[in-house]
């Protein structure tokens, strides 16, 4: 039974993780067709800004939630200073991310140095199962699954969320009912920024931090995202959980590298029999 348990939390701590580092992404990328390929060093930025909040004072619950505002900040500004102008260019804007993610991992190098920086918490171990788990891992998997449901919410239940959906839909009827589509992709590129902040922030106390920390995820959401197809949030999610359940299975019984490896045959299996991905037939959502 105790194999069963571990197992089982496993697999939810892993789609969790998965779903995390891809609802920003979700939005950027399969809302707004932008490819950020500096998806990673945003979340970087978050990670940063929590560890560097927390050693100075402040609690780690102020920590994560300053780290997805300067986040956002800071992609409402690299939105209105490079990407405003590429929309409808996707070379252009890969290249011009790929230049941001060599600048932010520069920059983080240069003024925090190559090694890694962490910060401690005081949660404790809990017993399941007769199986001694991080209390802190089990908050992280609430706060992805919250993280979720609140950006569904304002995509589906709030107006801005539909005057967002209507404008990267069919943008040219957005304009002419008198919707200002700059401000919209805006708010949109800065909303998915603080999404990343946010994941980057709450693994803060699990990975740590560092200049390089970003290449470990952006590959895994791109995947994610992609192969949800062209429903950004009901794709990202579904397809964290297979994702997800793949790796911490495989993980669990063999290794992690092998988990990796089993995740990227299953999406190369999946693309294959879903070329428009998990929800490229729905018609409807999100």
């Amino acid at each position: 039974m105790e194999v069963f348990y571990t197992g089982l939390y496993l697999v939810i701590f892993s789609i969790s993780l998965m779903l995390l580092i891809s609802l920003g992404l979700a939005v950027i990328f399969g809302m707004m067709k932008v490819i950020n390929l500096a998806h990673g060093e945003f979340m970087m930025v978050g990670g940063y800004t929590c560890v560097l909040a927390v050693n100075a004072g402040a609690s780690l619950w102020l920590g994560v939630l300053l780290g997805g505002l300067v986040t956002g900040v800071l992609g409402i500004i690299v939105e209105r200073l490079v990407i405003r102008f590429l929309y409808g260019r996707i070379i252009d804007t890969l290249l011009a991310t790929w230049g941001l993610s060599l600048l932010f991992v520069g920059a983080a190098t240069t003024i925090f140095g190559a090694s890694g920086m962490g910060i401690s918490t005081e949660f404790t171990n809990v017993s399941i199962g007769g199986m001694n788990v991080s209390s802190y891992n089990l908050i992280v998997c609430a706060f992805s699954i919250a993280l979720a449901l609140l950006t569904w919410w304002l995509a589906v239940g709030t107006k801005a969320g539909l005057i967002v959906r209507g404008t990267m839909q069919v943008p040219e009827v957005a304009s002419c009912l008198g919707v200002d589509r700059s401000k919209v992709y805006m708010a949109t590129f800065g909303f998915g920024s603080c999404l990343a902040g946010l994941a980057g922030a709450a693994l803060a106390p699990i990975t740590g931090v560092s200049p390089v920390m970003g290449i470990f995820f952006v590959a895994k959401a791109f995947i994610t995202v992609i192969v949800g197809g062209h429903l950004p949030l009901i794709g990202a999610t579904a397809a964290s959980s297979i994702f997800g359940a793949i790796d911490g299975v495989v993980s669990y019984i063999y290794s992690s590298v092998t988990g990796e490896v089993s995740m990227l045959i299953a999406a190369v299996l999946l693309l294959r029999m879903l070329p428009l991905g998990i929800t490229g037939r729905m018609k409807k959502g999100m």
